[in-house]
């Protein structure tokens, strides 16, 4: 006996595969759409980068942690990286307070002068549904926001200074994957703390952050730390100490960086890691 279904109810099934379909690709156009308007901002935020490469003779007034991170991670003529684009897999965690381990895959393109990311994410909820989040930092100005399919809001971030702060915070903690921004010349200052550890900050606009860099037998870093990046806690900003561990550090385009890391928020009952990732590629520019 062969079974048939009626054509009233095949069209029907038609007709709302082709509606699903519809709104996945609205949803991916509306979201392309926005972070193509972000990343054409911030592209035309762009400031000459001052130097055109690495000096070690440069390095003369830096801190002695500072000075050997340099001296393992960049060559002598190293050019200075203008731009890159990121690729980066891992896991985000949804849950505050406990293990809601969800995986993503994520673009990322950095300016470093004026200092600039957009983090392009799409986080799997189920297969085939994702949520789209962007978190970025666009001439002096932070933005944060997750859609479900691109169309349907679940966190929004308001413009404040303190979300100006906090991401400005993670792009000089992220500058390891792009280590010439961190040399004196490119606008950060660096302040000796002990032999393992220095501080750095770095200025744009009305925005400042200082930010603590711990470095291994090595010189290459291990931690970077903050005392008090802002997060959301149902609705409230709170400062809270924040810290982000690289390793696995491996040869790119002639520098020394970090492929895979962990980011946490430090709270009184013990650290609650809420991302982790790996670069998968990195390309640079250096015009």
């Amino acid at each position: 006996m062969r079974f048939s279904w009626p054509k009233s109810i095949l069209a029907l099934l038609l007709a709302l595969a082709g509606a699903i379909g519809g709104l996945y690709l609205y949803g991916a156009f509306r979201w392309q759409r926005a972070t193509r308007a972000l990343r054409a901002k911030m592209s035309a935020a762009r400031l000459p980068a001052g130097v055109s490469a690495y000096d070690p003779r440069d390095l003369a007034d830096l801190p002695a942690p500072v000075q050997r991170y340099f001296r393992a991670v960049l060559k002598e003529g190293q050019p200075v990286v203008a731009s890159a684009r990121v690729e980066l897999t891992g896991a985000f965690n949804l849950s505050q307070t406990g293990e809601q381990w969800r995986p993503f895959t994520s673009t990322q393109h950095v300016v470093t002068h004026r200092p600039g990311f957009v983090w392009d994410a799409r986080i799997s909820m189920a297969p085939g549904v994702h949520i789209y989040v962007y978190d970025a930092y666009v001439a002096g100005t932070g933005a944060l926001a997750a859609r479900l399919l691109g169309l349907f809001t679940v966190a929004e971030m308001p413009a404040s200074p303190e979300l100006d702060q906090g991401e400005l915070m993670r792009f000089l903690a992220e500058a390891v994957w792009y280590p010439t921004a961190l040399l004196p010349g490119q606008g950060v200052q660096w302040e000796a703390i002990d032999d393992t550890r220095a501080a750095a900050t770095l200025r744009d606009g009305a925005t400042s952050v200082r930010l603590v860099f711990q470095f291994n037998a090595q010189g290459l870093i291990d931690s970077v730390h903050a005392e008090d990046r802002y997060r959301d806690v149902n609705g409230t900003l709170v400062a809270t100490p924040w810290q982000v561990r690289c390793w696995d550090f491996q040869t790119r385009d002639g520098m020394l960086v970090p492929l895979q890391g962990e980011v946490a928020w430090l709270l009184p009952q013990g650290s609650q890691p809420y991302w982790r990732g790996r670069i998968e590629r990195v390309e640079y520019d250096y015009q």
